[in-house]
């Protein structure tokens, strides 16, 4: 089996994020970018694949400028068989990146596409369910394992995305709670926080992915329609807090709620 898993280079989210004046963007001078959180956890649940199945490939791909190749030697010292860096040096929307990693996932073969289910840095969320779409594949989104099961899936061994039989299954959050899907392969999965915890990269991982290839092949070349439909036209911080305020009593609290606030 073959698992084809994102990797997109975001900024740190404990970094404190500043906005240009002008609205054009943020400020990225000593800004440290690491690979999606939710992208992390993808690659972890693809490694946890590999492991018990034996036989998966664990490919990723990343997009964007040769910078992503150090987000990509990350995935691959934590154990992926190899990389794919798509050279694209343009903004691209999420359609855009969406019709790239279809064709990837051809020109691949993949069985499986595991991807997180948004980036941090513009919580689109919705390259997966494009891709799906565009493959014509069945999705699982959200895929997560709840703290409640948690012990009862590990006394049965099983991860939070089950594959087997050419099917897979997977634990995902809904408004109600959990809901359980199985989807036959290939599929395309998106995953959220609660799936696992990503492994550290060893020092002997560290030194084999500097071995491990790392493909890079440039968007023009793929003969994919990358022309944005959305353009970000302005970024603004969010306003500063409101210091508080005290009242004198439970009679002014509700007058304020109802005639000030409009919340009751």
């Amino acid at each position: 089996m073959k698992i084809l898993v994102t990797v997109k280079r975001v900024p740190d989210p404990n970094a404190a994020i500043k906005v240009k004046p002008d609205g054009s963007g943020i400020v990225t001078d000593n800004l440290k970018y690491v690979v999606n959180p939710f992208d992390e956890i993808a690659v972890e649940e693809a490694l946890r694949l590999k492991d018990k199945g034996g036989g998966a490939e664990v490919v990723l791909v990343s997009i964007g400028g040769k910078t992503c190749s150090e987000q990509l030697r990350t995935g691959l010292a934590m154990g992926a068989d190899r990389a794919i860096l798509v050279l694209a040096e343009q903004e691209l929307d999420s359609l855009a990146v969406a019709r790239i990693l279809e064709k990837l996932t051809r020109d691949e073969k993949a069985d499986l596409v595991l991807m997180g289910k948004q980036a941090i840095d513009d919580d689109a969320n919705q390259t997966g369910q494009m891709l799906a779409a565009l493959l014509g594949w069945p999705q699982a989104t959200f895929a997560s394992k709840a703290e409640s099961l948690e012990s009862e899936a590990e006394k049965q061994g099983i991860p939070g995305v089950v594959v087997k039989d050419g099917s897979a299954k997977v634990v995902r959050e809904v408004d109600g709670g959990l809901e359980t899907v199985e989807a036959p392969l290939p599929a395309v999965v998106t995953v959220d926080l609660r799936l696992n915890t990503p492994r550290y990269a060893s020092l002997p991982g560290i030194m084999k992915a500097r071995k491990k290839e790392l493909k890079e092949v440039p968007v023009d070349s793929l003969g994919v329609d990358v022309k944005p439909r959305l353009k970000v036209l302005k970024l603004d911080p969010p306003p500063k807090r409101q210091a508080g305020r005290k009242v004198a009593s439970v009679q002014e609290l509700v007058q304020v709620l109802h005639n000030e606030a409009k919340v009751i």
